[in-house]
């Protein structure tokens, strides 16, 4: 079971790297943050922490069906800065690794911090439990998960043991503690 996992995984991230289902494409002013959109208080990055990247994911949320019902199995997205040009993957952990110098952040959801948007994955704020490498994600304290599209698990029930793959967008932003 767990190896038709990872072939799905590795054909999903190939199809990403390939240009398949989540090829990147230059990411809009929006995605990026630039609108006037405000960040919600529940997903806010905490004083004494510093943005350092932003970074546009376009690829799929892939669930899978236990005891009826569509549980979070693994994102699997490309990374694109803001000229639209790959330069990292975003899969199961969450783990974020750049594809340019090998480093990595993963993280988890902080309780609570989330905020609801209607049609897509909620927003999210994660805190670092690892990072490695001296690169871009090196000492990576806060991932959030902002301007969300798509990516919701499908509606009613699902055979046991079923996984789907549902395209998703949006935009990670990586922050440090400020010095």
């Amino acid at each position: 079971m767990k190896r038709a996992g990872l072939v799905l995984v590795s054909s999903t991230l190939l199809g990403i790297l390939a240009g398949g289902v989540g090829s990147t494409a230059a990411p809009t002013p929006d995605v990026l943050g630039e609108s006037a959109a405000k960040v919600a208080p529940a997903v806010q990055v905490p004083p004494g922490h510093r943005l350092v990247e932003k970074l546009y994911a376009k690829g799929v949320q892939t669930y899978a069906c236990t005891a009826g019902a569509w549980k979070g199995l693994e994102p699997a997205a490309t990374l694109a800065d803001r000229l639209g040009r790959a330069v990292g993957l975003h899969s199961r952990g969450p783990i974020w690794v750049s594809s340019l110098d090998g480093s990595a952040v993963e993280a988890a959801p902080v309780d609570g911090a989330r905020n609801e948007v209607a049609g897509a994955v909620p927003e999210l704020l994660l805190k670092a439990k690892s990072t490695r490498g001296a690169g871009v994600f090196a000492g990576v304290s806060y991932v959030q998960r902002l301007h969300t599209k798509g990516g919701v698990a499908p509606a009613g029930g699902c055979t046991e043991g079923a996984q789907t793959s549902v395209r998703y967008e949006a935009l990670y932003t990586f922050s440090v503690p400020a010095l």
